[in-house]
């Protein structure tokens, strides 16, 4: 059995760098875009016809920027709550896919701790432990647990104050609110590749390449979300193999 210290005790931490507090200070880069992309949903909630309350709900239960704002999308097309449960689940799929990548380097920590790290997972954070671990070779959960603490706190903070101040944004396409979650994966994108060399990026386009081919292919055969998981599962499984 797992003793409660082992819980609480992070057995691998040997540096500053490694901490807590370090965890914190690696998602600070990333808090602008979990601010305006939180504000963005906030306002987008509030012109969809959700309460500040539901979007609070929203945002602690799902914590996921892009299943909530394709939940705000079918709410407004009176979808039933089937096909938004469905929807958000596959969409969501790709979390499983993030958290495979890092569980490797914390099966040295109990189960409890290991939900913890997959539960507050997000795009944002699995990319900041990326590049850490491209850098150090390694992770460490009190580092991880101060990134996605961090991240988490700020996505709630954000989404309510949208909320907010969605009571006076009547149009949220007008200010271009709809492109926030996009630009925020472009950052991210920019913020990996600068940490790596030419070969890697070089690997990383041809992935690219092979995403968008193998997605339009598997558009004419089957609906356009299971394209979008199928050719992510696809070229995961190429990028691992052919990763040096």
């Amino acid at each position: 059995m797992t003793s409660t210290t082992e819980l609480h005790h992070d057995p691998a931490t040997s540096s500053p760098n490694d901490s807590f507090i370090q965890g914190v200070k690696d998602c600070v880069p990333t808090l602008l875009g979990y601010i305006s992309i939180g504000l963005a949903f906030g306002v987008v909630g509030s012109a969809s016809g959700l309460s500040v309350l539901e979007i609070a709900l929203l945002t602690i239960l799902i914590y996921a920027g892009s299943a909530q704002f394709i939940f705000c999308a079918l709410l407004l097309t009176s979808s039933p709550a089937s096909a938004i449960i469905v929807t958000i689940f596959v969409v969501n799929l790709r979390h499983l896919l993030m958290s495979l990548t890092l569980a490797p380097h914390f099966t040295r920590y109990s189960m409890l701790r290991n939900v913890g790290f997959g539960t507050l997972l997000t795009d944002e954070t699995f990319g900041v432990a990326v590049t850490k671990q491209m850098q150090t070779g390694k992770l460490y959960g009190k580092w991880m647990d101060g990134l996605n603490l961090t991240a988490y706190l700020f996505w709630i903070l954000s989404c309510v104050t949208g909320a907010f101040l969605g009571q006076w944004v009547a149009n949220p396409e007008q200010w271009g609110l709809d492109f926030a979650l996009i630009a925020m994966f472009v950052a991210l994108l920019v913020l990996q590749l600068s940490s790596v060399g030419k070969s890697k990026i070089v690997h990383y386009i041809k992935l690219i390449g092979y995403m968008a081919v193998i997605m339009y292919g598997l558009s004419y055969i089957v609906p356009s979300h299971v394209a979008v998981l199928l050719a992510t599962v696809i070229v995961a499984t190429i990028g691992v193999v052919t990763d040096k």
